[in-house]
């Protein structure tokens, strides 16, 4: 089974937490803070492996959480970091955010790695907040929680040659024929609904990977038939081979599948309509073949289009297929190695958001329900995630951050007084006015 699309959810472990801790020695008896910090939680890395050639793993194992960092020790030791989570994806893999719809990573090539969900930092122990006023301090923090999201997966077949035609005019036979790929084959339309590669020898020492893709219908750049799930793997190809059944079979017209076709291409990416395009009119075994072939170029002619690469084969009985290789692998060979990864136009449009702690210093919101006073600030929540509230100094610490920024004069403005109640995050308590 192929599967090109597969939804998972990653988190980055948790950083481990931060400890309060004494030094505790004989002839010492008034040690100084001796708490380690956490460990670093580990990421989750995405690393291109050749070997794979599908997302079918992702259908079977949809969440993956790095392990989160060790705990800090007494005696100043800092836990451990740890490992990261590294998951192996084919090339090809497009990786989106599914909440922002933004593009993190187009994983092409083998070894291409990328950090989609990081770590959390490691809590401070109190060793790191000795002060000239507090030389023994009972702080120490929580460790960060890691990132996490939601991720979908698109994999673009990564192929040097990419086989487009209307269903049923003969890409499986041909892939059949020049590789040792066996896709299905039968005498009905869409035989072939999902790609299939094969590794082709041209026998000259040469050889390259070509790719059978599901045939398109009018309309599969709207998404209609296949669509879109077969117009993404065209993006991939360097070259394209258009197969035309020359027969006319099913009273078909060759030169108006062929313009079909390539319709269909630059209105799903106009950038396709350029990519090199060799004509491999199929089934010229046929009687009618030779002359709907004249036909076929004298119209390419009047439409401008007579330098258009024409090669008759027959797939069935193997007439010019070598030739067709010959071909290919020629034009391989004058265009650039890297394959040709232009964004389609959805990607284009789409808006990359970017988070920034930065922004939400300065934005915090104050709303009162009553006797209840609600602070609506991300980076107070995280500030107030990380702290350890279960000692005076801890506390002391926070009613110095809310003072410094602005937090406890605002609620004054609001109205606040001893009594009322303050809710931050998940965090609740109660307000004092200091003399």
């Amino acid at each position: 089974m192929f599967v090109d699309k597969a939804k998972i959810y990653v988190k980055g472990g948790d950083g481990g937490d931060g400890v309060v801790a004494f030094r505790r020695e004989k002839y010492v008896p008034e040690g100084g803070p001796a708490g380690g910090d956490g460990g670093r939680g580990g990421d989750v890395i995405f690393v291109v492996d050749e070997g794979l050639r599908t997302l079918m793993d992702f259908r079977y194992q949809r969440h993956f959480k790095a392990d989160r960092g060790v705990k800090g020790r007494n005696k100043s030791m800092h836990g451990a970091n740890a490992e990261h989570m590294i998951v192996r994806v084919p090339p090809g893999t497009l990786v989106l955010d599914e909440d922002s719809g933004e593009m993190i990573a187009d994983l092409t090539r083998q070894g291409q790695r990328v950090v989609v969900a990081k770590g959390g930092r490691g809590g401070r122990g109190n060793t790191r907040f000795v002060t000239t006023a507090n030389t023994a301090p009972e702080i120490a923090e929580k460790g960060e929680d890691g990132e996490e999201r939601n991720l979908i997966l698109e994999l673009k077949v990564m192929a040097d040659v990419g086989l487009v035609g209307f269903p049923s005019v003969g890409k499986s036979t041909l892939l059949s024929v020049v590789s040792a790929a066996q896709p299905k084959i039968g005498a009905y339309h869409f035989t072939t609904i999902t790609p299939n590669l094969g590794v082709v020898d041209v026998g000259d020492g040469r050889s390259f990977v070509m790719a059978d893709l599901p045939g398109l219908i009018e309309g599969a750049h709207t998404g209609i038939g296949l669509g879109h799930e077969f117009l993404r793997h065209v993006e991939r190809t360097r070259v394209i081979v258009h197969v035309v059944d020359m027969s006319g079979s099913e009273g078909r017209d060759p030169f108006e599948d062929w313009v079909k076709i390539n319709e269909e291409l630059s209105l799903y990416n106009e950038k396709l309509k350029d990519r090199p395009q060799i004509v491999a009119a199929n089934k010229m075994d046929i009687p009618e073949a030779e002359e709907n072939l004249r036909e076929f170029r004298e119209k390419l002619k009047q439409a401008g289009k007579e330098e258009m690469l024409i090669l008759p084969i027959s797939a069935a009985s193997r007439e010019g297929i070598q030739e067709l290789l010959y071909k290919a692998v020629d034009v391989l060979d004058s265009i650039p190695d890297e394959p040709i990864l232009e964004p389609t136009p959805d990607e284009e449009d789409r808006k990359v958001y970017r988070y920034s702690h930065k922004d939400e210093e300065d934005d915090i919101v104050i709303r009162r329900e009553n006797d209840l006073f609600i602070v609506e600030s991300p980076s107070l929540e995280r500030v107030l995630k990380r702290m350890q509230l279960h000692t005076q100094d801890a506390l002391l610490r926070f009613d110095r951050i809310l003072r410094n920024r602005g937090v406890n004069e605002a609620l004054r403005k609001k109205g606040a007084e001893d009594g009322h109640f303050v809710r931050i995050g998940d965090f609740e308590f109660e307000f004092v006015e200091h003399d």
